[in-house]
Order: C-alpha cells, then sequence, then structure tokens
C-alpha cells in the first residue's frame, strides 16, 4: 500500500467520507473589462494581468467549478486577449480548444493551442498567453500535489519533482478524445444544479480518471516506468513495518523499534525496503510525516500555526521543514494554509 493511502484512510470508509463531504463552487463571469479579467483569472498566491493588444476592444465569457483539488472550466473569448502570469502557478492546466488560436509562453519555446490539439501547462511552466479570438476552450486545472500524490500511489514510493509532461495531446480521437469527452462531462454535470452535485463519489473518481489518463497515455518522465509490468507484491515484513510506523506515525519510534515489529533483523528490513520500496524505512517514515502535515495544513482553518503542524509530525527544524514541503508539494506551506 503507498504512502499516501496510509495516511489518508484506514479503509474505504474514510474515502467515502471525505467524497460525501467533497464542496462544489461555481463562479460564472461576464464582461468587457481587462481589469476584471485579471481578478477572475488570479489565484491568491498567482496574480495574472490581462490586457487587449493595441486597446482594442474584448470579451469574454467564463464558468469555472471547483471541486477540491480539481477544477474545470469553459471559457470564450472575443478579441485579442494578452495573459501575463506575475508568480508561478501551482496547476497543471490543461487546455482543450474547440475554436479559436492561443499561444502560451513555455520555458524554452512558445507551445500553440488549435482546435483539435490539447495542451498541457505543468506549474510554473508557462509565464504568459496570447489568445486570438473568437476562442472557446475547455480547461482542466489540477494541483500539482494531486498528481505527484497520484504517481506515489502508483509507483508505492516517493515522486517529485517535474513530469516533463509533452505540452501536446491529440484530441481527435484516443486518449484525447476521451479526456475531453471526460472534462466536459465533469463541466456540463456540475454546472447549475447538474446531477453530479448529488454523487461526489462518481466526481471523485471521474476527476480520478482524468488524471490516471494523463499520467498513463500522455508522454511524460515516468511513462517508461508505468509501461513496465507491475512490480511483486511486498513481503510481510515490509508490510508489518509500514504498518507499525503508521500506528507510531508521530511518536520518536526508531530504526531498531521498526525492525523489532517487523520481526527481522535492520539489515533484512532496509534490504526489503530498498527492493520493494525503492526507498529506505526512516525514509519512508518521513513521508508518511510529511503527508500527514500536507493534509493537516489543507484542512486547517488558519487557526493553528505552520509550526504547531510541524512540530505535531516531528519536524523540529522549520527552515528544512519548509524547502523540504516545498520540494515534495511545489508550495511553501504558507502557500497551502492560505487556500
Amino acid at each position: 500500500m503507498s504512502v499516501n493511502s496510509h495516511i489518508q484512510n484506514n479503509g474505504g470508509l474514510t474515502r467515502q467520507l471525505a467524497a460525501q463531504n467533497m464542496s462544489f463552487r461555481e463562479t460564472a463571469h461576464s464582461g468587457t473589462d481587462p481589469d476584471e479579467l485579471s481578478e477572475i483569472l488570479s489565484t491568491p498566491n498567482s496574480p495574472i494581468k490581462v490586457s487587449a493588444e493595441g486597446n482594442m476592444p474584448i470579451a469574454f465569457r467564463c464558468n469555472f467549478i471547483s471541486v477540491g483539488e480539481v477544477a474545470v472550466a469553459d471559457c470564450t473569448y472575443e478579441g485579442t486577449v494578452l495573459v501575463r502570469r506575475e508568480a508561478p502557478c501551482d496547476r497543471m492546466i490543461v487546455f482543450l480548444p474547440m475554436e479559436g488560436n492561443a499561444c502560451f509562453d513555455g520555458m524554452r519555446e512558445q507551445i500553440y493551442s488549435v482546435p483539435a490539439r490539447g495542451t498541457i501547462l505543468e506549474a510554473g511552466r508557462a509565464t504568459g498567453a496570447r489568445l486570438f479570438g473568437p476562442r472557446r476552450h475547455f480547461g482542466l486545472f489540477i494541483d500539482q500535489a494531486k498528481i505527484i500524490s497520484h504517481l506515489t500511489q502508483m509507483f508505492e514510493r516517493t515522486i517529485s519533482g517535474d513530469i516533463d509532461f509533452h505540452p501536446h495531446i491529440d484530441l481527435t480521437a484516443g486518449p484525447g478524445l476521451v479526456l475531453q469527452q471526460l472534462v466536459s462531462s465533469l463541466h456540463r454535470g456540475l454546472s447549475g444544479n447538474g446531477p453530479l452535485q448529488r454523487s461526489p463519489l462518481a466526481v471523485g473518481s471521474l476527476c480520478d480518471a482524468a488524471i490516471y489518463l494523463l499520467l498513463e497515455s500522455c508522454p511524460n518522465r515516468y511513462s517508461n516506468q508505468l509501461a513496465l509490468p507491475a512490480p511483486a507484491p511486498a513481503p510481510r515484513h515490509v508490510k508489518w513495518a509500514i504498518d507499525f510506523m503508521q500506528e507510531h506515525i508521530a511518536e520518536p519510534i526508531s530504526l531498531n523499534d521498526i525492525a523489532m515489529a517487523a520481526k527481522v533483523s535492520v539489515r533484512t528490513l532496509q534490504q526489503g525496503f530498498r527492493q520493494f520500496r525503492d526507498t529506505t524505512p526512516m525514509a519512508y517514515l518521513h513521508e508518511l510525516r510529511m503527508a500527514a502535515a500536507h493534509r493537516d495544513l489543507l484542512a486547517s482553518d488558519a487557526k493553528q500555526g505552520i509550526a504547531d503542524v510541524a512540530l505535531r509530525w516531528g519536524f523540529t527544524h522549520l527552515g528544512r521543514f519548509a524547502a523540504e514541503y516545498r520540494k515534495r508539494f511545489g508550495q511553501l506551506p504558507s502557500q497551502t494554509l492560505k487556500r
């Protein structure tokens, strides 16, 4: 069982309760003011500045629906809209155009978005865009941390860093066509008083399906590894060790404690984790605690401080905790707390 699945549940019941408490938020906007559009597209951590090319008139109609760490959008633009992102975004964005062209300023080159071809922009990879109206696209927004979490579950080991998706996906057939249909169904089923608002488990499954489809079908850094056969199940002593870590996650347990609970020597335990989890027992425990801190910060009502959360899970050096947290989740603890 994966790191995150150990942290998030003790069986299916917790997942079901979390899904039943899933919150939906829909916002619809239309207008002609670039400053208003700037506010609509901005987030607290990633402000956006919109302008009209040559001060010519523009118009927009945008409908956004957020579901936890995933959001979908249906947006239409008239005129030539210039977009400048003033701070990196912590979400991966997938644009699924139906009409009109767009050009995004990537890290190494410009990325063009045209009908029948989707565009995948990883977090922090695009600094600006030019939309040529009439333009209409569906958008899929996924927190980078959620994608990393899914990869961690698929590999049952710690994943960090960029995923390096190829920026384009064919929408006329195969996985791209299915992805466009998934996002369209999510938006249609959630907008207004759509039927999916009364079926959070279905929404969670559709969101997961979109993420797995991207990871397994769109070329990325992990494509070759994902194509390999699944590894053999971990032996009992590794599972016992993980169960013990989970039960005593907030306690100052040692490597010897874990080995005794797993009923093997320290050397055998280390060998088992290297072979079946591609890590060490203490690194795995560290990851469990980091995931627990992330969960607490996401659920926090801002009344508890970052130091309280860090200390609860055994992180006594706040500067080191912040640096490791950012490497793992793509944002600082303070940014997660402000969500």
